[in-house]
């Protein structure tokens, strides 16, 4: 059975290959640390059979609501707005296809809505990589800048809401 949980110090994470060398190099050395040392992040765990099958990154963070595009700004003041962001998001190679991403971002918007309810947040923002911006798009999430003049190698910021997160909550997404 899946365990959804956060990353212990004991976990073993140096055995974790997603098939994208930096997450997997961020997840072996920096993890730990930012939660552990840095207090800068929390790292969460996706396991089966003490396996690590995938991880989630977040930290709380802020943007600009001149950011947002117009549809996503109506009504909200005009200062940096709370949000969290989704820093890493990947699933072990050899579980790739099998939900354990989609799993891991279900946990993400739980917590964004509790961010939300305990201390505030506008929404969750992920810097996506050019590979995975149609992933997210699925669920909605929508660039904050111009895809116009950027590298094609470069994350794309994006942005999803917590209305339209809590409502993906909602209908089982």
């Amino acid at each position: 059975m899946l365990e959804l949980r956060t990353l212990r110090p004991e976990d073993e994470r140096g055995q974790f290959r997603s098939g994208n060398p930096a997450l997997d190099y961020f997840f072996q050395q920096f993890a730990g640390q930012n939660k552990f040392r840095h207090h800068i992040g929390t790292t969460y765990v996706a396991v089966e059979d003490g396996l690590i099958l995938g991880y989630a990154t977040v930290s709380p963070a802020h943007l600009e609501c001149a950011e947002l595009a117009e549809s996503e700004r109506k009504r909200l003041p005009n200062y940096p707005l709370p949000v969290l962001r989704l820093a890493r998001l990947a699933t072990h190679e050899e579980a790739q296809g099998k939900g354990i991403g989609k799993a891991l971002l279900h946990h993400v918007f739980l917590l964004a809505t509790r961010m939300s309810a305990d201390f505030g947040c506008v929404g969750l923002l992920v810097d996506a990589k050019p590979e995975a911006v149609g992933y997210y798009a699925t669920f909605g999430f929508l660039p904050l800048h111009p895809v116009t003049g950027e590298s094609p190698m470069q994350p794309l910021p994006m942005f999803l809401a917590i209305q339209k997160l809590t409502r993906l909550l909602a209908s089982g997404q």
